[in-house]
């Protein structure tokens, strides 16, 4: 069954341009959601959460539309980031109360549960709270309304990596069962490396490809050699940097002929990042 179903999204501004964004995330997986900044992630999340109007195109949840559904979707999504600016000189205590009045399946055993897992005392104030913990302390409100859709929007920024590693844990171990499903959003790729199922890549508004993780890497070569060799396969790169001893550069696996004898190697997902990152700069 799809938890998410997002269907050629398509939204205009002066500078910026959404175009036929498309991607399904199946139950009970993690989708990592990458893309340079002001490539469209946050609109794209905007529009999955209705915050946005779209020019066109349409998002369903558990198969229903969004626009439709709101308010009872909403009480099954769960959205995190990396930080809390609103309310910052109050105490957990006092904002939760104020925040599970508008979940009619709060569950308040399940969000004591969750402070305990996550060793949060609710007698802070959010401004004493560490990145980590503010990010937990979402995790913790969105758990205790039953959500079953968590929208994190880079929830690790900021996190030195002790941190990161506790909470890319904490997100296998909730979709373990195959109930609940994480679109997760960041520019730390080593983090999806990690922990995702499923990328979803995105570059200056416009669908790059949506795949399972592994498979999305594999279909990428990264090319190393002289300068001969580049005139053999630079209409075929991706983008390329030239270097002491040749190139570097991004080939689409399709694309690339090992017969020119060539070194390959798999590339990363930060590599996939910057060389198309690299392609907007040539194309300049």
């Amino acid at each position: 069954m799809l938890a998410l179903d997002v269907r050629n999204l398509n939204k205009k501004y002066e500078n910026f341009e959404l175009k036929d964004i498309s991607f399904q995330l199946e139950k009970g997986y993690i989708m990592g959601f990458i893309g340079a900044n002001g490539a469209g992630k946050t609109t794209t999340i905007k529009s999955i959460l209705n915050i946005i109007n779209l020019d066109s195109g349409e998002v369903r949840i558990w198969g229903k539309n969004i626009v439709e559904h709101e308010i009872e979707l909403k009480q099954e999504i769960g959205y995190a980031f990396g930080d809390i600016d609103f309310y910052t000189r109050s105490k957990m205590k006092t904002l939760t109360d104020v925040i599970k009045k508008f979940y009619t399946n709060w569950d308040d055993e399940t969000y004591y549960n969750y402070l305990r897992k996550f060793k949060l005392d609710e007698n802070k104030k959010i401004v004493q709270l560490s990145t980590g913990m503010k990010v937990k302390y979402n995790l913790a409100l969105a758990l205790s309304h039953g959500a079953k859709l968590l929208i994190l929007d880079e929830p690790t920024s900021g996190l030195d990596p002790v941190a990161r590693d506790e909470l890319l844990d904490i997100f296998q171990e909730l979709v373990m069962d195959g109930e609940i499903s994480i679109l997760f959003s960041t520019h730390i790729t080593t983090d999806l490396e990690k922990c995702a199922d499923f990328i979803t890549f995105i570059e200056n508004g416009e669908m790059i490809k949506s795949a399972d993780k592994e498979e999305f890497i594999a279909s990428y070569r990264l090319l190393n050699g002289d300068e001969g060799q580049l005139n053999l396969v630079k209409e075929e790169l991706i983008s390329y940097k030239k270097n002491s001893f040749g190139f570097t550069g991004l080939i689409r696996s399709r694309d690339f002929n090992p017969s020119y004898n060539i070194k390959s190697t798999t590339p990363s997902l930060e590599e996939i990042m910057i060389y198309f990152a690299k392609k907007e700069d040539m194309n300049v």
